[in-house]
């Protein structure tokens, strides 16, 4: 089976530990343009190509990028495939524009997060 054909580094998530000093400095020092947040604990911004994702702190931090690719299912399954096991199966998480947001997590081999997103 293929590989999943990753077209670009779609978005980062980044954890911070006060949300609310991110935003003043992503946004305002930066100067990255706010598209949204997600109460209680999320804010995106753009940066180019790439879309930012701040959370807040309180669970399992991380810090993850998300690969943009054209089918979030079609790439689980060729990497299922090839023996890549995935820690949230496909989904969708939202919509933007109108169109489907689909969300997958799997790990590296040194257990790293690795998204996949598409939409």
């Amino acid at each position: 089976m293929a590989s999943p054909a990753v077209k670009s580094v779609a978005q980062a998530a980044i954890t911070v530990s006060d949300l609310e000093a991110a935003k003043r400095f992503y946004g305002d020092a930066l100067g990255l343009t706010h598209l949204f947040d997600a109460p209680p604990a999320l804010a995106f911004y753009q940066c180019g190509a790439t879309r930012l994702m701040l959370s807040a702190a309180g669970g399992d931090e991380v810090t993850i990028l998300y690969y943009g690719v054209d089918d979030v299912p079609a790439a689980h399954e060729a990497l299922t495939a090839q023996g890549t096991e995935f820690a949230e199966p496909p989904r969708v998480v939202g919509q933007v524009e109108g169109r489907d947001v689909w969300l997958a997590i799997c790990r590296d081999p040194s257990g790293n997060a690795v998204g996949l997103i598409s939409g």
